[in-house]
């Protein structure tokens, strides 16, 4: 369980090396190898994804921060870019979300398989079985 700081991005990423159970750059590398039609690949790349959008969160919340300082006049101008930033938060936030959703969606639903040392007995030979059917012969055209 990730620490209640983690954010949702760290969360995942700890989520997918559990699964894996190998370091995320070792996964990251793994991926890059097979790019398409792995689960592998799609959850790295779910991961940027997610990641990306999280940090989009930050750098415009820092900047509506800076936009609404107290000492700062707002004028029109600086009216619409606090407008904006807000929608690009917002923005950012639904995909951080959607992301995040889907990806623990994914990861809830596979598992590790335990290894199995074991290896499988051979069916004994029982008097009531079924032998198999001879193969056909090959049918000799006649024309």
């Amino acid at each position: 369980m990730p620490p209640p700081d983690a954010t949702t991005a760290q969360a995942i990423a700890e989520g997918i090396e559990d699964l894996y159970a190998r370091p995320l750059a070792d996964l990251e590398t793994l991926a890059g190898l097979t790019p398409d039609g792995s689960m592998l690949a799609t959850l790295i790349a779910g991961l940027a994804d997610l990641r990306l959008a999280e940090h989009n969160i930050a750098f415009q919340s820092l900047r509506l921060v800076q936009l609404a300082d107290p000492e700062r006049e707002i004028g029109t101008a600086e009216t619409g870019h606090i407008f904006d930033c807000a929608r690009r938060i917002a923005a950012a936030v639904a995909a951080r979300d959607a992301y995040a959703k889907t990806l623990s969606g994914v990861l809830a639903s596979l598992h590790r398989v335990p290894a199995s040392d074991a290896k499988p007995e051979p069916a004994p030979d029982s008097p009531t079985a079924v032998p198999a059917p001879a193969p056909a012969r090959p049918v000799a055209r006649t024309r």
